[in-house]
């Protein structure tokens, strides 16, 4: 069972790794997360890509879970889900805590 917990944590961070793997897709975020987490309006105006490009970064970052639909009073808003990023977050502190402390000696300060 404990494999099966570790492969679903290593497939987990992979997905959102790689949903993080693009530059844009960085910066997306990064502009729904200092607009309160929830950004109301055309992301083409904020982020200097195409409508066509963000839409499908933005897909990408929906399809890993970082991002949902939102929105009140039928004004669509892109949201970030705090619950996967906090779960991105834990996945890598867990993989950082398997390295030994004796093993740390590259580690700049």
């Amino acid at each position: 069972m404990e494999d099966d917990d570790e492969d679903l944590a290593a497939e987990d961070l992979a997905a959102l790794a790689k949903a993080l793997a693009h530059p844009a897709r960085v910066r997306i975020l990064r502009h729904i997360i200092a607009n309160d987490a929830c950004f109301f309006g055309n992301l083409a105006d904020a982020v200097a890509l195409a409508p066509s490009t963000i839409s499908q970064h933005v897909s990408v970052l929906k399809g890993a879970g970082l991002l949902h639909d939102g929105g009140t009073d039928g004004r669509p808003a892109y949201c970030l889900n705090h619950e996967k990023l906090r779960r991105l977050i834990d996945l890598l502190e867990a993989v950082d805590a398997t390295v030994p402390p004796h093993r740390r000696c590259c580690d700049k300060k």
